[in-house]
């Protein structure tokens, strides 16, 4: 059978000369009943050895962002450059610190929509968790009946932010469909997870208590707000309004995906005192002057993307989609589950391996503090004590391991989306945990 991607010779705006240094294969994989959803995949073949290396099949959160951002945006082996956006092709550089380095990795838009991915009928538009979790396994088992050399290579399941809630049913569904013998056989191995959504409901329970960590609000608001909206029988009480609108007014200034980071809103007078300029406290990566936030930098990703040059590069499908956008908001997207804990515990029971990394200190989206109560919460021995994990000589975070072959990582200094603001850190954790190394 005929693989069904295509390999990628170059890349629009890639400050290299002459062939590309690292194998890219884009292409389609048909999904669902009829093959409707048609699934948009990048394929990165491993620097090191790909014949054997791990393969990570990754989907980006959102729901609905596409895994070209993790790409060039977080660990591909290309990044767009950080710079102002001219109106002409943004421009992109070889990413040294690339997970390919160590690992094939296997980006794949899902749900339907996301990214390149499209349905060929009206019917299939819209999806649902469950739903995407079974496209995903399906895109699996038949990727690896295109690509039968990579049957044997090891897989994990990996993505960060809302694909928490997504990755373990994936993981659960493939474990699952090897157990009933479902061809062909996958050889998974275990899963990643990088800033994870697993109960929604304590993970936004836990912002509070890691802002007043921060500093952001005095220790008499936190304790009140505790009354009168944690402990409280009925939450849906005047004290704890009051209480939630005091803190909305003290951190609507912040960024959450990063604390240190400038916000895209302005704080108006008399707070601004920075007679316009934008106040930057971190020193890596740094963005341009005329750039207020992230959030603006990171639409480069769509200027690239929905270059025609570009999308004749990846052989994306002539008007399979209009504009390619980082996020869809539009998706039609039904998140069906809040909490995935019990997929964990039973992923936990089979033996599979897991690294569950976290910002350690400046993500307040999916604070550490939320991730950390529920790695707890399963009730596994520690094999390993809470310690520093060493990079260059400096302390990248502090990491435990568990009898459950679970390993929980913070990196220090990152924000929410941990390669894009820590590539070095992030690097080394993945190259050493995927390697079998202790971190």
């Amino acid at each position: 059978m005929a693989a069904s991607g295509s390999k990628v010779e170059y890349l629009p705006g890639l400050q290299h000369q002459g062939p590309l240094p690292f194998e890219l294969i884009t292409g389609y994989i048909g999904v669902g009943e009829g093959d409707e959803v048609q699934v948009f995949y990048y394929f990165i073949k491993s620097e090191r050895d790909p014949t054997s290396d791990p393969i990570l099949m990754w989907i980006s959160g959102g729901p609905g962002c596409s895994s070209l951002f993790a790409f060039v945006h977080e660990f591909g082996p290309a990044k767009l450059d950080i710079v102002a956006y001219n109106g002409s092709l943004p421009t992109l550089s070889l990413n040294p610190h690339s997970w390919s380095k160590v690992s094939n990795l296997l980006l794949v838009d899902l749900p339907v929509r996301s990214g390149f991915s499209y349905s060929t009928t009206e019917r299939c538009n819209t999806s649902d968790t469950f739903q995407q979790c079974d496209h995903a396994e399906q895109f699996m088992r038949k990727w690896l009946v295109d690509y039968p050399e990579y049957l044997t290579n090891p897989l994990y399941v990996g993505g960060d932010s809302y694909s928490g809630l997504v990755v373990p049913i994936i993981a659960h569904k493939i474990s699952d469909g090897n157990e009933a013998r479902t061809k062909p056989w996958i050889n998974l191995k275990g899963y990643i997870l990088g800033n994870p959504m697993t109960k929604v409901a304590e993970d936004a329970a836990y912002v509070i208590p890691f802002i007043s960590r921060m500093g952001f609000i005095p220790e008499d608001l936190f304790e009140k707000s505790k009354k009168h909206c944690y402990e409280a029988e009925d939450v849906y009480n005047v004290p704890c309004m009051w209480d939630s609108l005091k803190i909305t007014e003290l951190i609507q200034y912040i960024y959450p995906a990063h604390i240190l980071e400038p916000p895209c809103s302005r704080a108006p007078e008399p707070y601004d005192e920075s007679n316009g300029e934008r106040r930057l406290l971190t020193e890596r990566p740094t963005l341009p002057s005329s750039i207020l936030c992230w959030d603006d930098w990171y639409k480069t990703s769509e200027y690239w993307a929905n270059d025609d040059s570009v999308r004749e590069a990846l052989h994306v499908r002539k008007g399979s989609v209009g504009q390619w956008k980082s996020c869809n908001p539009d998706l039609g997207y039904t998140a069906s589950i809040g909490d995935v804990f019990s997929y964990h515990v039973n992923l936990s029971a089979k033996g599979y391996r897991s690294l569950v990394y976290s910002s350690g200190d400046h993500d307040a989206e999916v604070p550490y503090l939320a991730t950390k109560a529920w790695i707890e919460s399963l009730n596994y021995s520690t094999v390993e004590y809470w310690r520093p994990w060493i990079v260059d000589g400096g302390v990248g975070g502090y990491t435990t391991s568990y009898s459950n072959n679970m390993t929980f990582a913070t990196v220090k200094g990152s924000g929410h989306i941990v390669p894009f603001f820590t590539p070095s850190e992030s690097s080394a954790m993945f190259k050493r945990w995927i390697s079998g190394e202790k971190l």
